[in-house]
């Protein structure tokens, strides 16, 4: 590989999921060469989206120092499933992809996320707020962004870039797809987690390709350790989402109500699913407003990629089969392994 591919060679680690799959078709579509891993591959494949699959485990540190071999970027985008075993997987995975970075050279990109911050930074967090988080998920979101803080320390180059609650056509686990609406079903109710009144911040994951896309073509004048948040789409109430979805099903002609997510129902089953105890774990997120400042960003990059809300909910809904398309051709809905949805037995939009 000469120098000219290496500058162009991303290795996206969590490529089949939401935010790792919207980064690497994006940077695939930007003209960069893109690997991804996935376990049990008998034989490499190119996608449709222009991924080349290689065999392997971000859990394995020679599958993923054998992906990186000639990349100039690391995505950092891979969460072990339905939130379990957490506090025994991320780490480890981390500590891999910091030695293939190392390595190779690599800059390491991970998408951020707020659990890092308590209260005593709340409600308008800017990079160098202090980290004091209030959950054990928070906990390790600290001590990944240590571990990378460190690696930067010794010499290798890191950008952490932090947004709001995913959502997008495909976004995989997250709020909007899980509890406002129910993925291969019309919107009927929304569920709202939010508590009356407080504000809440959303990232269209597109929005977010582009942004993280955008500052990896600017990396050379980077800070080596660069943290940049996004204001993404900021609900001033809880209700503007709600409302955005209500506005895009009318349009197609249909009506949906909204209701409260039923919190209770998760509370009381949570001593007895791993995902839910999670899932209560964050409900402080939807009880306060937390927002995320992005001067920083707008500063490198002039504007924050920022698609309509109306159009980025009706581009959610009809990837998740809520919508056909709007030109009306047969749509499959994407099949949902949503564990919240499972773990809730259908109760939320009821």
């Amino acid at each position: 590989m000469n120098g000219s591919d290496q500058q162009k060679t991303a290795l996206v680690l969590g490529a089949s999921g939401g935010i790792g799959g919207e980064v690497a078709r994006r940077l695939a579509r930007d003209g960069w060469q893109v690997r991804g891993l996935k376990r049990g591959l008998a034989a490499e494949t190119v996608d449709t989206d222009g991924i080349a699959w290689m065999a392997g485990d971000a859990l394995d540190r020679a599958d993923v120092a054998r992906a990186a071999q000639g990349c100039a970027v690391i995505v950092h985008a891979v969460n072990p499933p339905a939130y379990r075993n957490w506090g025994k997987l991320v780490l480890p995975m981390l500590d891999n992809t910091i030695a293939a970075a190392a390595a190779s050279g690599a800059l390491v990109v991970l998408p951020g996320t707020v659990y890092n911050y308590g209260p005593d930074a709340f409600p308008l967090l800017k990079e160098d707020a202090p980290q004091h988080p209030a959950t054990r998920k928070g906990g390790l979101r600290v001590r990944m962004e240590a571990a990378l803080e460190a690696h930067a320390a010794r010499g290798g180059r890191v950008l952490i870039v932090r947004s709001g609650d995913f959502f997008g056509p495909r976004a995989g686990n997250n709020w909007f797809a899980q509890s406002l609406v129910k993925p291969g079903k019309p919107v009927g109710r929304i569920a709202n987690p939010a508590a009356p009144g407080v504000g809440h911040q959303w990232a269209y994951l597109p929005d977010v390709a582009a942004t993280m896309a955008a500052l990896i073509e600017r990396r050379a004048q980077l800070d080596p350790f660069a943290r940049f948040h996004m204001a993404g789409h900021w609900d001033p109430d809880g209700s503007a989402m709600c409302d955005a979805i209500r506005r895009v099903v009318a349009r197609r002609g249909a009506r949906a109500s909204v209701g409260a997510f039923p919190w209770w129902l998760v509370r009381l089953a949570a001593p007895f699913n791993e995902t839910l105890r999670e899932l209560q774990e964050m409900r402080y997120l939807w009880r306060q407003p937390v927002r995320l400042d992005n001067a920083r960003l707008v500063d490198v990059l002039g504007a924050e990629p920022h698609t309509p809300l109306d159009d980025a909910v009706e581009r959610a809904l009809v990837g998740l089969g809520c919508l056909p398309p709007a030109d009306r051709q047969e749509h499959t809905p994407a099949p949902s392994s949503a564990p919240m949805a499972a773990a809730l037995t259908g109760r939320l939009n009821q």
